[in-house]
Order: C-alpha cells, then structure tokens, then sequence
C-alpha cells in the first residue's frame, strides 16, 4: 500500500476553456497551462506519481515538450495509469477538492468522477471529488484561478500477472 499527495495551481485565461475532470464547464474563463490545464486532473497525477516516488507530471510531460502542447489531461492520466499499472499497483481511492469561488462545480462532479474512474479503471466509489470556495480570500477568492489537491492510496494489483513475471 502506498500513499500519495498532489497539489496543482493555475491561473485565469480569457481566451481558454476551462476543464476539470475531463468535462468543460461553461466559464468566461478558463486555466492557463501548456496543456489544457486540468487544476484537477494534474493534482491526481501528482498524487499517483508521489506514491510510487517517481517524480511529478513535469518531469514525465515537460512543458518544454511540443508533444504535450494543449493535451488533454485525460490523456495524460491514462499515461500515469500505464505507469501505475506495469509498476503493479492499482487505484484504492483518491480524494481530491477543488479551490475556486467561481464558477459552481457542484453539478459537474459526478461526471468528473465517471471521467476519471473509467481512465483509471476503477470503481467510481473510489474516486472522491469535493469543490469549495476559499470564503473570497487569497487568489482563488479573487478568481484569480483555481488550486486543486488530492490524496491517494495506492493497493498491490495482485491479479496484474505482469507484476509477478
């Protein structure tokens, strides 16, 4: 069993969309990345790096590197899900909250969850995604972008017979 920690910040853009969790949500403004700047989807990529202490998304998707230029995070994802899987562990649960005042994210999350337990091909029950506003305080109070964190428990895949080879 393996524990895991993933914190991401991005700013505000006027002329992006703005993603969490592989779904778009109507905004006037997006995040401000190299990819497409899921604040949610990069801090459970973190967080799935840090427990198998292999670095964090910069150093597996540079922002140097043209390959990844607006990428979907979902993308990405399933590339951390491969590492996760051939280093033999799967998905125990992750529990991530979103840092934004605006805009409400409430009634995108349970597709935020299907998005991301069908690309880490786990159960939906093990996948935990909270939103909360920082009561108008710091960066994200003045909407100036979004912080996302996120824990993880990493389990033994027992059934991966590619582990065991």
């Amino acid at each position: 069993m393996r524990i895991g920690f993933g914190m991401d910040v991005h700013q505000f853009n006027e002329n992006r969309e703005l993603i969490l969790g592989g779904v778009n949500i109507p905004h006037e403004k997006g995040l401000l990345g190299h990819s497409d700047a899921d604040v949610l989807v990069h801090s459970i990529m973190d967080a799935i790096l840090g427990a198998l202490a292999l670095g964090d998304i910069g150093k597996h998707f540079p922002d140097t590197d043209m390959a990844y230029k607006d990428i979907s995070s979902m993308i990405l994802l399933k590339r951390v899900y491969d590492i996760m899987k051939n280093n033999g562990y799967k998905i125990g649960n992750i529990d991530a909250v979103v840092a934004a005042q605006n805009p409400k994210l409430s009634p995108y999350i349970q597709q935020m969850r299907e998005n991301i337990a069908k690309t880490l091909n786990t159960e939906i029950e093990n996948i935990s995604i909270k939103a909360t506003t920082t009561e108008k305080l710091g960066f994200e109070g003045r909407e100036e972008g979004m912080t996302s964190y996120c824990v993880c428990l990493l389990e033994k895949d027992i059934d991966n017979k590619k582990f065991f080879v």
